[in-house]
């Protein structure tokens, strides 16, 4: 093998394989710095922003064959240790600066709705509207600027950016459409300047992308197979297909008189960011979970079968609905800051595990004591261990409960609550001793 470089050299690359195609390969292992697709040779070049990162690339993908669009590619360390001469060409296209850009989402971990991109966009200049689609080349918007300025504006300050840390990058152009149509105002396409717009066609499957995606769907789910699979050292867990693209999970056999969404949250956040959480009124111990995407959902369902809760073993499988719709008695969580995988998520992903009696907590006040710590938890169980300590600078905490179910309680009663001015955040350990 050539010597270890920051560049990486991909063979067979098909004329119907594009950049953001070879961008989501490689994305999950670092910031790419540039990208020189060599078409007449149907080879690119790749450079990562440092050496480690295409290591680890290169090291995942000798274990999984890299393919796009059902087409093998072949990747190996280039002879250059940095692609100098060979700036990006931009493929002679004419980027004349426009009011409506066309963005496209890179290794997409999260569900982003017109909400997240208004956030994202709107500091730059008002917004008149945005439509959301998913196309060959990933989820994209099309977002239209009352003026130009505001567009060019966007475009200088967001251009590669991550909506999220470490993921969900903006890959930004100028569009070249003159004006968006816009029917419904929904997750997925809004008209700010026109609030009386219906949320969905009357009758009928509505055709949400508005004749701009291939198809209208409320969550896109995107393949962040290569993001995961780093995560968990190259294969998934056992058990874990990867594959599952239900969103929306039904948990049944609640204790209805101690559960409550938040409850839900704390449990269910431990597999991916949560959208929303709805319990069912007429059938109380029923309760609606919408995940990220398909793999959380998974994730949460293998890892929480049968445990149990409040006296009740839990029953969690997929649920018939894709998502579950806003109303009066929906708990919407997409924008919570206690979502765990808006940071760190491969970290996060790692730590995925079915409930176990010992509990790790952290975000703990720099002078907590043992004390502390027990009289916050022990109303849940018998406590057998504890052991405070500090990681880089931070306090932590491992709990050791006689069962599992006390611990579960622990966790789902007390992540993000108080102690001694401190939002503390629990997961479960997977450390059989303290």
């Amino acid at each position: 093998m050539t010597e270890p470089s920051k560049v990486i050299h991909v063979r067979n690359v098909g004329h119907e394989i594009s950049e953001p195609d070879l961008l989501q390969l490689f994305q999950p292992f670092g910031v790419i710095n540039k990208l020189v697709m060599l078409r007449a040779k149907n080879q690119a070049l790749l450079q990562m922003q440092d050496v480690p990162s295409a290591v680890s690339a290169m090291q995942f993908y000798a274990n999984v064959q890299p393919s796009i669009r059902g087409r093998n590619v072949y990747v190996q360390f280039s002879s250059h240790q940095e692609l100098t001469t060979m700036e990006q060409s931009t493929q002679g296209r004419v980027d004349e600066p426009n009011r409506i850009l066309l963005v496209t989402i890179h290794h997409m971990l999260y569900p982003i709705t017109v909400e997240v991109l208004h956030q994202v966009f709107s500091p730059h200049g008002y917004v008149e509207k945005i439509v959301t689609f998913q196309k060959s080349a990933g989820f994209q918007a099309l977002i239209q600027f009352q003026l130009r300025q505001s567009a060019v504006a966007a475009r200088n300050s967001l251009q590669g950016r991550n909506i999220y840390d470490g993921c969900c990058q903006l890959d930004i152009q100028f569009s070249n459409l003159e004006e968006l149509q816009v029917n419904y105002n929904n997750d997925r396409s809004r008209d700010f300047t026109n609030p009386s717009l219906p949320s969905e066609q009357k009758g009928g499957r509505s055709s949400q992308s508005g004749g701009y995606g291939d198809a209208g769907v409320g969550y896109p789910q995107m393949n962040n197979a290569a993001a995961i699979a780093a995560a968990f050292g190259g294969g998934l867990p056992p058990g874990i297909s990867g594959t599952n693209d239900r969103c929306t999970i039904l948990a049944s056999n609640l204790n209805p008189d101690r559960i409550d969404e938040d409850k839900l949250f704390n449990l269910f956040s431990l597999y991916g960011n949560i959208v929303r959480i709805k319990l069912l009124r007429n059938k109380p111990d029923h309760a609606l979970v919408q995940m990220g995407d398909g793999f959380q959902a998974e994730l949460a369902v293998h890892f929480l079968k049968g445990a149990t809760l409040f006296g009740k073993r839990l029953e969690v499988n997929y649920s018939k609905h894709p998502n579950i719709t806003m109303g009066a008695e929906t708990h919407e969580y997409l924008n919570s800051n206690l979502n765990r995988f808006n940071r760190n998520a491969a970290k996060n992903y790692r730590y995925c595990c079915s409930p176990t009696k010992m509990i790790h907590l952290s975000s703990l006040p720099q002078d907590v004591t043992e004390e502390e710590i027990i009289s916050h938890l022990e109303e849940h169980g018998c406590i057998v261990n504890t052991k405070v300590f500090e990681m880089n600078g931070k306090k932590q905490a491992l709990v050791m409960f006689e069962s599992e179910e006390q611990a579960t309680e622990a966790l789902v009663c007390k992540h993000a609550t108080t102690l001694a001015d401190s939002i503390i955040r629990i997961s479960f350990s997977q450390l059989q001793t303290i």
